[in-house]
Parts: structure tokens; sequence; C-alpha cells
């Protein structure tokens, strides 16, 4: 049933977008409500649908199984619905509320009603700055499909998909250069790509937050917060010193709070010490038990929002923390002998150019936040310096978003002999699945994971690596 100017602009729509097997009839006597092309599916019928014989003669000659009702007149479009429910009770009606008018057409059973202001507002609503573009009739059209954007500055650009952390929502596709990417594990996220991302209402809202946050709020988007694990079989002697080196990266950093968990206590003396450190954003936690170590860990990391995890070499070693901090996708920054407060510059040690895109972006940050300089370290025993090219051009790149100097180291040489006699430096490694931990293997390997673990001379951060599906 059609008249008016929405009407004659919805008949416009269904006949430029044909749909497959369908065939629709219009029902108007009003000059205007129909365009003046229209396709072979739709037939126009020229009667007054607001008449119940003529109305009831149009609906016993064909079987419908929708009715819309678009007409400008709500006097009108009050008796088409007092017709239909003397005629067929069960028919499925969607009628446009133009009228602000909350009573038209509720008592009836079968209808969906299209209020035009509320329709208006929520567009109007959708155009204000830092507000999401939300899907309104697409699953329960509650909010749990969004379209984010990703600004320049943004905390998730350079990042590759696979080392973020999606619990309870997922980046379903990715828009690029007006190409839609289906992205994998692999995929970097660039800024001005607009992603799509479908999860719980109230997560997304969260993420959309994020996303449109700059860079600098590390360790987001791997969490929030920073997470102190103290071990008393390994850290009882440095355990002080630890919170110590938590607090100064505490004060860094911009309004992050530090958990410092306790497991295996056995000095009451130094747990009161420990516990003269609590305030405001310092939370202390005692775990006296000596079951469950893994699930309490996890529990932890999501309860607080965790982001970066502190430990020695030594705990991450035991229980199979490893496997479960790698699991979760966490930021791991391992103590070394030499404290924050010494450390220079933070250097990078070139490895597969994959590897290095996947951390490019958090070894940025880490830098910038503590001051220091960032090296990027070329050291190749074969001098094969020429394949590492694109990895220099996408670091040299990102020098530009962060405003930032690199120095670009090249030389024969032996990597790992090289960083072992460097001094005062933060080594950034990608965090892989499994970092070995034996002195033997470091007299074979020529790969710079297995020597992670194999000295604490420097401190180290370990940044989680996207791996390539297939």
């Amino acid at each position: 049933m059609a008249s008016g100017s929405i009407a004659r602009h919805f008949i416009e729509r269904i006949s430029k977008n044909r749909v497959a097997h369908n065939h629709y009839f219009v029902t108007c006597n009003k000059a205007g409500s129909t365009p003046e092309k229209m396709g072979k599916n739709i037939t126009v019928i020229d009667a007054d649908p607001t008449s119940f014989s003529k109305l009831s003669k149009i609906m016993s000659e064909r079987s419908f199984s929708n009715i819309f009702i678009v007409m400008d007149e709500k006097e009108e479009a009050g008796y088409v619905l007092k017709n239909i429910a003397l005629i067929d009770t069960k028919m499925r009606i969607v009628l446009v509320n133009q009228w602000d008018d909350d009573e038209i057409g509720k008592e009836l059973e079968n209808i969906t009603i299209l209020h035009t202001d509320t329709l208006l507002a929520a567009h109007l609503y959708d155009q204000l700055p830092n507000v999401p573009l939300v899907a309104q009739n697409v699953g329960l059209g509650r909010g749990e499909i969004m379209e984010v954007h990703v600004p320049f500055g943004s905390s998730y650009a350079y990042r590759h998909v696979g080392s973020i952390v999606q619990r309870k929502w997922k980046i379903a596709a990715l828009y690029r250069d007006d190409k839609q990417i289906l992205p994998t594990n692999a995929t970097m996220i660039k800024p001005n790509d607009t992603l799509l991302i479908v999860g719980k209402p109230i997560v997304l809202e969260g993420i959309y937050k994020t996303i449109n946050k700059r860079m600098g709020l590390f360790p987001e988007p791997f969490g929030k917060d920073i997470y102190l694990l103290l071990d008393f079989r390994y850290d009882k002697a440095r355990a002080l010193h630890y919170i110590e080196e938590g607090l100064y990266l505490l004060e860094k950093l911009e309004e992050k709070s530090l958990f410092v968990r306790v497991i295996y206590p056995n000095d009451f003396a130094l747990l009161d010490k420990i516990k003269s450190y609590e305030s405001d954003n310092v939370s202390i936690a005692i775990y006296y038990d000596e079951a469950e170590i893994k699930q309490l860990i996890e529990f932890d990391i999501h309860e607080y929002n965790i982001g970066l995890v502190l430990n020695s070499i030594a705990t991450f070693e035991a229980d199979g923390l490893q496997e479960t901090l790698y699991a979760l996708k966490k930021l791991v920054y391992l103590f070394g002998s030499k404290s924050l407060k010494e450390i220079k510059r933070s250097i990078i040690l070139i490895d597969e150019n994959e590897k290095m895109e996947s951390i490019s972006s958090t070894a940025f940050e880490i830098t910038e936040t503590l001051n220091l300089s960032l090296t990027l370290a070329d050291f190749d025993p074969e001098g094969d310096f020429k394949s590492k090219e694109m990895v220099i051009e996408h670091f040299e790149t990102l020098t530009h978003i962060f405003n930032m100097e690199i120095n670009i180291e090249q030389k024969i040489a032996n990597p790992i002999r090289e960083l072992s006699e460097m001094k005062d430096i933060l080594q950034i490694a990608p965090f892989e699945g499994y970092l070995s931990h034996s002195g033997l293997r470091k007299f074979i390997s020529t790969q710079i994971k297995d020597f992670i673990l194999t000295s604490n001379k420097h401190p180290k951060l370990l940044v989680p690596f996207a791996i390539t599906e297939g």
C-alpha cells in the first residue's frame, strides 16, 4: 500500500535491486507515489486500499507473503490496518510510522513497525565524531556487529591480527582501498583500515575505545596493567629489587596499575616488607597453596586485564609458565642483572621478516616510554644484508609514524657474540612458542631464540609473535 515520497523511493530501490523470484504488487490511487520507470517484477494496482471491498478483492485473487504499508496519511494507514485485520489475522505486516504515534498498529500481533523519526535520529547519531557504527538490522541489532576505523596513531596500527587477544570478540573482516580482506593471523592492520568486528556489545564498546586511543599507552592492546610474579623458590633474594623495577616502570606509564602475586611464600619477614609497597595503584596478593598455580595465574591475568607480565627467567621456566603466557598472548619482561634505570638503549637483532613486523610497533612504544634509543642490528656471519632490506624499510617507515630515530647497525659478525659484549641494553625479541633453556643447545644453534633464556645479563621484552596460518 503506497503513497508519498518514501513509498516512491522504496519502489525505486526494489526496482533497481532485483531479488530473484520476488514479485511485487503496489496498490495506490495517488499520483506521484510510484516512479516513472519500474521493473517487470512490479505490478501497479490502481485501487484505494482504504476500501475494504477493494482490498478484500485484491487479497482474495492472489496469495501474499508480506504486506508493506508505506503511506503518508496516518488516518488512511489506520483504515488499511483495520481492513487487513478483518481479512487475514495471520498476515505479516510492515508499517512505516511517520507520525510519531506509538498507538497505531500496536494491537496487531504480526506487525513490524519502523519509526522514521527513530531511524533518522539513529543515522544522524552515527555521523557524530567518536561514535562507532553498529549494524542495526543484522543479527540481534544490538551492537554485536561494529565497524571501526583505525586512525593514524592508533594502538592497533601496524600490529598483526594474530598478536591481538580476541576474547569474546573477533576481527571478522578488514577493508582497505575499497577492498575486503578476510584476515589471517599474519594480516597486518594499517592506519585508515576499517575493521568489521563481532562480539558482545559491551566488549566491542571497549575495543572501539582502545582502537581509537593514541599510541603511547603501552602495554595496550595486549592488556592495560602490569603483573609481577614472584616465586619465592627462585626470586626471594631479589624480590624487593624486582618490585622496585615494577614501580619504576609504573612511573613511566600512564594511568596503569601493578598487581604483585607471590607464590610459594616461605619468608614472613620478607612478606611484611613486600606488603608495605601496597598503595592505590599497587596491589599485593599472596597464594599459600601449591596447587593449581597455572589456573591462578590465568585467572589473575584475565581478572585484572594484564598486558605485561614481569618475572625472572627461572620463574618463567618453571611449572609451564612460558607456555601459559604464550597461549595468553601477553608481553613478558624478563629481569636482567641490570636494572631498568640503568638501561640506555633497546636493541633488536634482525630475524625473519614476519617476526620483525610483528614486534616493531611494540618496540617503538617501549623505547619511547622508557626514553631510550632504538637500535636495529643486522649482524650476519655471512654478510647477507640484502635479504634484510624489507625489515629495515618497515622500521624506517615507523620512524615517521612515531616521530623517532632509529640506529641501523650492519656488521659481518656472530649476533650472539656481539650481543653478549653489549652493555646497558634492553633486548626486544619475538615471543615464540618454545624458547630453549638448554645450555648445551647454544653450542650447536644459530637461532636467536635459543639464546634468550641462557643469560640474564640483559633484561628482555618478549613480544607475542603472530604465526602465519597454514
